[in-house]
């Protein structure tokens, strides 16, 4: 597309405005129009060279206003050559961040390269990118200005790796911008939200809670019997874990995986977890657990038991819980899970005494609470 071809769908003025415009105004219309149409055709080899002249010719006009017409105008299209997107993007700032925000022909190698030497306005532009791969993510949590780095981790599109979340967390210890920008994404690491559980406070703990998996450390704390937090207690938060698994990883890694607390789950109706932990703890597959586990005789559960290396004296108490789950089924009515924990715990209580006493207060403290809730009216009694 010569000159003389482009006469073809642009006006002579056109063209005369755009090398010979006596004002930055005019010439910058004539490069929105010529630009405008550019995006517009269809391009053959020849054709898009001599379009790469022509956009050449405005990018490097000596007037702002020209070069921004073309950076504003060709921002998203991909008939931006990359050299001269490149070098808008290397202009002053008001040039440089449509193209860095928005061009699709700047490589992440390109925008590395940005980060580490450009403005703070320009890393908040390429932190705002539709789409952020990990290693462009790591460079500005790594190596960005502060805004940079909280427009990415507000950017949903931003892909994290291990190494930006530590780093961040890292870099940004004291700083709750940071901190409430990464508690605000729509999904975290379990490993992340633990860390995060020791770094804030207030607004942002409860935000930490209320929006992301509870971490094991905090779980434990909760089910460790502490009245005011008893709603948060682990076993929930395994049952609601999107990885149940690698919750339970955690808790072992971290010496947390107690035979008390396989116990509380399992005295709560938690049969998936104590599943996923006698599985970890015994180095089986879950589905190899599950069966032992449910085996009609005691063969089974004995021996996945023993494998896990719970103790001894508490296989009893073990086994007449899992009998109890067998036969306490949900009714499918209102508030049936309520219920039926209401009854696991009773019928545990009942049949069994010799329960550890942390084990036996903390189930007390849950029947108590199901007992206020019932007086409520919210749930009816237990059969």
């Amino acid at each position: 597309m010569t000159i003389a071809t482009m006469r073809t769908s642009l006006t002579q003025d056109d063209i005369r405005r755009l090398v010979r415009g006596d004002s930055p105004e005019a010439r910058a219309n004539a490069a929105h129009k010529i630009c405008k149409r550019i995006d517009a055709m269809d391009l053959t080899g020849e054709d898009q060279e001599s379009a790469r002249q022509i956009l050449d010719l405005m990018c490097n006009d000596a007037a702002a206003l020209v070069r921004r017409a073309l950076a504003v105008t060709l921002r998203n299209s991909p008939k931006l050559p990359r050299d001269i997107a490149l070098k808008l993007a290397k202009d002053i700032d008001a040039i440089a961040v449509p193209v860095l925000k928005n061009s699709p022909v700047i490589t992440d190698e390109d925008l590395v390269e940005i980060v580490l030497s450009g403005s703070p306005e320009k890393q908040v532009a390429i932190a705002q990118r539709p789409a952020l791969g990990e290693g462009l993510t790591e460079v500005i949590t790594l190596y960005g200005a502060k805004p940079a780095v909280e427009a990415c981790t507000l950017n949903e599109g931003a892909a994290f790796s291990d190494d930006a979340y530590a780093g961040m967390l890292k870099r940004f210890a004291n700083d709750d911008d940071i901190k409430g920008a990464l508690i605000s994404r729509k999904a975290l690491p379990l490993h992340v939200t633990e860390k995060l559980v020791s770094m804030v406070t207030g607004e942002l703990f409860d935000r930490l809670v209320n929006k992301h998996e509870l971490p094991p450390q905090l779980a434990i704390e909760i089910a460790s019997g502490a009245r005011e937090r008893a709603t948060l207690d682990l076993v929930e938060q395994a049952g609601l874990s999107s990885d149940p698994a690698r919750f339970v990883q955690q808790l072992h890694l971290n010496g947390r995986l107690t035979p008390s607390l396989i116990m509380r789950a399992l005295c709560l109706g938690h049969i998936g977890f104590v599943e996923h932990a006698l599985a970890e703890l015994g180095g089986i597959p879950r589905s190899k657990a599950w069966l032992m586990i449910h085996d009609a005789g005691t063969l089974g559960l004995k021996t996945v038991f023993e494998r896990a290396g719970l103790p001894s004296g508490m296989f009893t108490a073990f086994r007449l819980a899992v009998d109890i789950y067998h036969k306490t089924e949900m009714d499918g009515g209102p508030n049936d899970k309520e219920r039926f924990r209401q009854r696991m715990v009773e019928r545990v209580l009942t049949q069994f005494q010799a329960i550890p006493r942390a084990d036996l207060e903390y189930l007390l403290d849950k029947l108590d609470a199901l007992d206020m809730v019932r007086e409520r009216g919210e749930i009816a009694p237990a059969a």
